[in-house]
């Protein structure tokens, strides 16, 4: 596989704005994020951003690859709960192969987030409960007829491995199918750049007549 991410999806509980009841424990406001990132959804659509190349302002490449504090993921959480709110992307290249292991957290509270992925299928070729173990759990990797998918519910307590090829450029959201979470910033977006293939490997540029956003 050319790259390997390891996402942990879960909630998360940041302090109450001043002014607001929050619904969290302890007068907490409810948060959901991927590696710790609450996605903020910008006021410029991100394709438009990306392809007229003006990002600027609007999002940044610097989304984790893997969990940027690491704990024990599905055992007593830490202390700190707080999620980052950002607008973050991760770039890949065109036709990279991909590895990516969703991991549950026991923040707030164990659950059975149903992932959904724009532009691609996917195929699940492992899952499991604990924390993934990346030395010994790809030994049980199913890759002889996994399941192919756009949508996968990550095991509540457990982990979920798949794998798809980045062949689509573009840019693709992947959010929770729990609107509530996703609302919550369960939520990130992946830039597939262009091919050296002209226009079939190429994002097409938008239709004239396309209203802006």
């Amino acid at each position: 596989m050319d790259k390997q991410f390891l996402f942990t999806v879960g909630l998360g509980l940041n302090p109450c704005p001043q002014g607001q009841t929050c619904q969290g424990p302890n007068g907490t406001k409810f948060a959901a994020s991927i590696n710790n990132i609450s996605f903020i959804l910008p006021t410029t659509a991100l394709l438009q951003a990306y392809y007229f190349n003006q990002s600027n302002g609007v999002y940044n490449t610097t989304f984790p690859d893997n969990p940027p504090f690491p704990f024990n993921y599905t055992g007593t959480p830490p202390n700190n709960t707080q999620t980052l709110n950002d607008t973050r992307v991760e770039v890949l290249p065109f036709n990279t192969s991909v590895q990516l292991v969703l991991q549950d957290t026991s923040i707030a509270t164990f659950e059975s987030h149903p992932l959904h992925l724009h532009g691609f299928n996917f195929f699940i070729v492992g899952q499991g409960m604990g924390n993934y173990n990346a030395s010994t759990d790809p030994s049980n990797f199913n890759l002889v007829d996994p399941p192919e998918r756009n949508t996968v519910g990550v095991p509540s307590g457990g982990w979920v491995a798949l794998r798809f090829l980045a062949d689509n450029p573009g840019v693709w959201f992947m959010h929770c199918h729990l609107e509530l979470h996703t609302s919550w910033g369960l939520k990130m977006a992946w830039v597939v750049l262009n091919g050296n293939g002209g226009r079939s490997q190429s994002l097409l540029p938008p239709p004239k007549d396309l209203p802006p956003c």
